[in-house]
């Protein structure tokens, strides 16, 4: 894989710099293009005294509205994308999950920020994207201004998700200073070392030397987060898991952890 186009999210309701500045920075360094994205949508019930009703003349005033929220994002994104880069801007009025899935179609790397919250029309579902965009998605760490990547942690798994993670990784991979390679087992038998080996045999091959380690003892989110912490990891690498559960997905513990973690940059495919 190859970083030539980067969508960056912008959510409606979050002050855009500081992801915007992060994104910029990847672009940068990948020389990269940078599509700026922001997208919302306005409910099509209305909650008024006699209940929630269509009501044509509050709609309208909401979408003006939000009309002019997209638009002030859309200034600050080609105001703060340095010349160097390549940039262009995509504003809809869908909800932003949508509009993502949609716009990646067209992109190798989406970058959005943590401002994911329960209002499906503004706010972004990072794991509905993680499931439908198909490609990867990297997650900002708080008050983030770019991915240092001296040192990535790859949380390895031998299942299709993480091969895919492994593979999207590959352009962070090697730029990387130090590369662990770690996997987590209860009881680390020869077919976990073996699983382990050849990932690493893989890297390799594309001119990476990584360190393996195996977690031994409880297989959790919470074991990988400290375990990146330790080591000083600014960028965790991971398959994302999920299990179907009635009509939708529900990711599993590690996942659900990694999601959830703001203090570490946070790459994800599936």
């Amino acid at each position: 894989m190859s970083c030539k186009t980067i969508i960056v999210n912008l959510a409606v309701d979050a002050d855009p710099m500081p992801t915007v500045k992060f994104a910029a920075a990847i672009a940068v360094h990948f020389e990269a293009q940078l599509v700026g994205l922001a997208a919302a949508d306005v409910p099509p019930l209305v909650a008024t005294e006699k209940g929630l009703v269509h009501e044509g003349q509050i709609m309208e005033t909401r979408r003006r509205e939000l009309e002019r929220r997209l638009s002030e994002l859309r200034r600050t994104f080609e105001d703060l994308v340095p010349p160097s880069i390549a940039g262009r801007w995509m504003q809809y009025i869908r909800t932003p999950t949508s509009a993502l899935i949609t716009a990646a179609r067209s992109a190798d790397l989406i970058v959005t920020g943590d401002d994911a919250g329960d209002d499906a029309f503004r706010a972004l579902d990072i794991g509905s994207l993680l499931l439908g965009a198909g490609r990867p998605v990297l997650l900002a760490a708080k008050h983030a201004e770019h991915v240092a990547g001296k040192t990535v942690l790859v949380a390895w798994k031998d299942c299709r998700e993480a091969r895919r993670a492994l593979s999207d990784a590959l352009p962070f991979l090697t730029r990387a200073r130090e590369v662990v390679l770690a996997t987590m087992a209860g009881e680390p038998g020869q077919d976990v070392r073996d699983s382990l080996a050849d990932a690493a045999l893989f890297l390799r091959g594309h001119g990476i030397l990584a360190r393996t380690e195996v977690l031994v003892g409880e297989t959790g989110g919470h074991q990988l987060v400290e375990f990146a912490h330790m080591i000083e990891a600014d960028l965790i690498v991971s398959g994302a898991y999920g299990h179907s559960r009635l009509r939708e997905w529900a990711f599993g513990g590690i996942t659900r952890s990694l999601m959830a973690e703001t203090g570490i940059n946070r790459f994800l495919s599936n």
